[in-house]
This record gives structure tokens, sequence and C-alpha cells, in this order.
């Protein structure tokens, strides 16, 4: 009987020849994708690892040997770290900076991005693909021809030097957009007839029943959009002029001038900068993976 249902099965069939694919692989292929892999994971963790040791040394070693991965543990020290917060840097109030603007941010993208892209995912009206064509055009526009235009509302807007000229013109990402649409647009249908059965809004259904199934696309959009408004250097550095205000990468760049470059200092800061994105990868690194393989695979 149990034989029976398991022939009967077509996850479980499909899963045997997927099995006996793999296991059918020429060893030869299968050195190949594990060398490539590993070559890749190299050049992805060698410069990282090069800085970390980097950011234990003193700079006069920095300078004449460069980054390398020589472990010198007699001359490791956490000198450079204690000079960003024994208060001779900004380098806290740079980091709290980063860290208001880029919470801002990506709550309010999020928010805006996925309510936009459940319209274009949902709903039926006119002009739709076009208008949605449209949203995708923006993207082949380089913001080096915005800057002036933004600079300029700014400006009138009164919001120079403050944290809402800096968040206000990147609310709103064409990319984030496609993304929520695309993964919404493979949610049933039937779940929104559902609730409406059930008497719930529009806005309830949105909120209520699709938004907390989406949560694989929110997470890997937060982390991405984390890490456009952490590293943004351009814009902001256009915006702001108080020092006070500045961000982390406008404040790491202040730390070499022409009277001394503190390479070891900015090498310590520029690792530091990564444990808040470290940390949310790892939050949500589950939903991440599940999020950008999202309608790879259709059932």
């Amino acid at each position: 009987m149990s034989k029976n249902n398991t022939s009967q099965d077509p996850s479980t069939s499909a899963a045997e020849k997927i099995k006996e694919k793999k296991d059918g692989r020429n060893p030869f292929v299968k050195v190949l994708i594990n060398c490539f892999f590993i070559l890749m994971c190299a050049g992805v963790s060698v410069p990282f690892i090069s800085g970390l040791f980097a950011s234990f040394r003193p700079g006069q070693m920095l300078i004449r040997n460069g980054l390398n991965l020589n472990l010198d543990f007699e001359n490791w020290s956490f000198t450079n770290y204690s000079y960003l917060f024994d208060g001779s840097t900004d380098y806290l109030i740079w980091f709290k900076n980063s860290l208001i603007i880029t919470i801002v941010s990506v709550i309010f993208t999020l928010i805006i991005c996925y309510f936009v892209a459940y319209g274009f995912a949902m709903y039926d009206f006119k002009f739709k693909n076009l208008l949605f064509f449209l949203v995708i055009a923006t993207m082949m526009v380089p913001f080096e021809i915005l800057m002036l235009p933004l600079y300029k509302q700014m400006i009138g807007f009164g919001l120079i030097d403050t944290y809402a000229g800096v968040i206000l013109p990147g609310l709103v990402h064409a990319s984030t957009i496609f993304f929520f649409r695309q993964y919404l647009s493979g949610i049933p249908k039937e779940l929104l007839d559902a609730g409406r059965i059930d008497g719930s809004s529009e806005y309830g259904i949105c909120v209520r029943i699709v938004m907390p199934i989406s949560k694989p696309a929110f997470s890997a959009m937060a982390i991405l959009s984390s890490m456009g408004a952490w590293n943004n250097m351009l814009w902001p550095l256009i915006v702001l002029r108080s020092p006070e205000k500045f961000t982390l990468p406008i404040g790491l760049n202040t730390l070499l001038t022409p009277y001394g470059n503190n390479y070891d200092v900015l090498v310590a800061g520029s690792m530091f900068s990564i444990l808040p994105l470290f940390i949310l990868y790892l939050i949500f690194n589950k939903y991440f993976v599940e999020g950008m393989t999202a309608g790879a695979v259709k059932g």
C-alpha cells in the first residue's frame, strides 16, 4: 500500500529524478564547479581578511607593506580602534548619523515600494503596463543627471544640511518596486477573493493577508536597501554641510587630509562599519535566500 502511494507521489518521484541526475553528473564537472566557487569565495574573502588584519597594525606598517595576509601578531594592537572611540574623532557621531538615515530610509522605502508594487501586481487598470514601463525606465537614468535638479529642489524645500534632504530623494527605487511586483505576482489571486468574501477591506487584504506572507521579499529588500543607504556617499556629500551631521563614508574620508593620512584608523573604521550590515544579514539570512529565489521554481 505504502509502495503504491510512494510511486504516485509526484514530489517524491521528482526528488528521486533530481537525485539521480546529480549522482550521474560527471566527476570532472563537480570538481570544476567546486573550484569555481572556491575561487569566488577567495576573491571575496581575501580583501576583507587582509583589511581586517591591517586594522590591527600601525600605520607605518600599512604604508610600508600595504594590505597583506601576514600574521605578524607582535605588531598587532587595538590602538586604531581605541582611537576611534576615545573621542579623538567623531566616529560615534558619524555612526549614529548613518544609522538614523539608514533605518528611516529603509523603513519608508519598503513601505512605499510595497504599496506601489502591490497596485501593479494585484489590480488591472488603464495604462498599467505603460506606467510600469515608465517606472522601470527610470533605472536607465544615471544619478549624475538627476543631481543638479534634486539639489535645486532641496534648496527650494529648505532641506539642505538636514537628514530629510538626504533621505527623501532616495525613498522610491524602481528596482525595489520591480522586485516586490515580481514577488507579489506569484501570490494566488484567490487569497484576495477570500479576503473580500470574509468582508475585509482592500487595505486590510494588502496589510493583513498579503504583507505577512511577503516577509521573504521584505527581508531581501531590507538588506539590499540598507547596503545602499549605509554606503551612500555622493548624495550626502552634496547635501550635508555640518561636520556633526556627516555620515560614516563622509566622516571617514575626512581622516585623509594634506596634513596627515590616517590610513590605519581609516581601515579600522571601515572594518567596524561593516558590523551592522553583517548582523542584519545574519538575522535575515534565511528569508533573504528565500526572497531572492522567489519565482525561480514554480509548483
